[in-house]
């Protein structure tokens, strides 16, 4: 049995699948080994409530399933390997995975998490075959009917509030409850801190940015500071234009930003550097021959951070213990481009 899994338009294109969808906490490898888990013994029961029902957690979880994003890498991170996963086809590589958690799979030797259908159809046969004891979707679009389906197979830990909006602190924080390693989560978040901290850039003082999306010709979004691909670039030192604070008017719901229409792209003037993705060459070229888009200031300048690798558009967009490091080695060399362009 399949059941429809809509995901919000911004979250499906910021992945790409239709228009609009860390090294010192890397937590691989040795790592991975040593990071404690809750010994079965002494668990105790782990009530989470969240905006579809509550999760009750009687035994220490073994089997773990995930879906939506980022939850399979923390849950790596604190030790326990997911039995199965929803496949994220357009950020992976040739691996079929996601490459940030291909390789520390491999280089742990733990057994890759088998991989099952999501997106606009999640496989609840699959699920089921795979015999969890724990369902992990703090990020994911998730409905009631499927939740209804799904905490009967096992505990499911849906959003607090909305689908597709959560902090990164929050997603670990939630993650580390429900594996009973609240203790192993805030190491992972100071972690992912302190390297995040370690990688900003005197020189990205007073630069602002706005991070923004397209849905195709004349359209125009703006993602807001708590978003994580914002609060990636934030961590690096770069500051949020301001003008984010006026858009909230144009807010979409469910997608942690505002979608202002091409029209009002002239409030982005202000904006020293520029964020962004496209799907491919042609929705690129599509947008960037715009005339109201070229004449925004940093794209004027060629002060623009616009990655088309999926796998690295995709890690760019989700903060936690395995993609951090696994992005900022590819990230930093590209805000230093759009950086020397203001001096031109």
């Amino acid at each position: 049995m399949r059941t429809t899994l809509s995901r919000p338009r911004v979250l499906v294109a910021t992945l790409v699948v239709g228009v609009l969808a860390l090294s010192a906490c890397g937590s691989s490898g040795d790592d991975t080994a040593e990071t404690s888990t809750a010994d079965s013994s002494d668990w105790e029961t782990v009530t989470i409530e969240h905006a579809l029902g509550e999760a009750v957690i009687t035994e220490k979880p073994e089997r773990i399933v995930t879906l939506g994003q980022g939850s399979a890498e923390t849950a790596i991170a604190l030790g326990t390997v997911p039995v199965g996963i929803e496949e994220y086809a357009w950020g992976s590589d040739d691996s079929g995975y996601l490459p940030w958690i291909h390789e520390a799979l491999t280089e742990s030797g733990d057994e890759l998490p088998e991989q099952f259908t999501g997106s606009t159809e999640l496989d609840i046969e699959a699920i089921v075959a795979l015999e969890p004891d724990l369902i992990l979707a703090p990020w994911s679009g998730v409905t009631q009917e499927q939740y209804d389906v799904l905490t009967d197979i096992a505990p499911t830990v849906a959003y607090a509030e909305e689908p597709w909006v959560i902090t990164w602190q929050e997603q670990i924080e939630v993650i580390g409850e429900a594996l009973g390693q609240q203790d192993d989560a805030e190491q992972l978040i100071a972690d992912i801190d302190d390297e995040l901290a370690s990688a900003a850039r005197p020189e990205y003082e007073g630069i602002t940015f706005s991070y923004i999306y397209n849905t195709g010709p004349g359209s125009l979004g703006v993602f807001f500071p708590g978003e994580q691909r914002v609060a990636m670039v934030s961590a690096l030192g770069l500051t949020v234009d301001p003008v984010v604070e006026e858009l909230r008017q144009y807010e979409v719901e469910g997608t942690d930003s505002a979608s202002i229409g091409l029209e009002n792209a002239d409030k982005l003037s202000d904006s020293d550097l520029i964020f962004t993705f496209y799907s491919d060459e042609a929705n690129r070229t599509e947008i960037e021959s715009q005339p109201l888009y070229q004449q925004i200031p940093a794209v004027q300048r060629g002060s623009v951070v616009a990655p088309t690798d999926q796998p690295f558009v995709t890690g760019s967009s989700i903060i936690n213990p395995l993609t951090v490091p696994w992005t900022l080695e590819r990230f930093v060399p590209l805000i230093d481009e759009a950086v020397a362009q203001l001096d031109q």
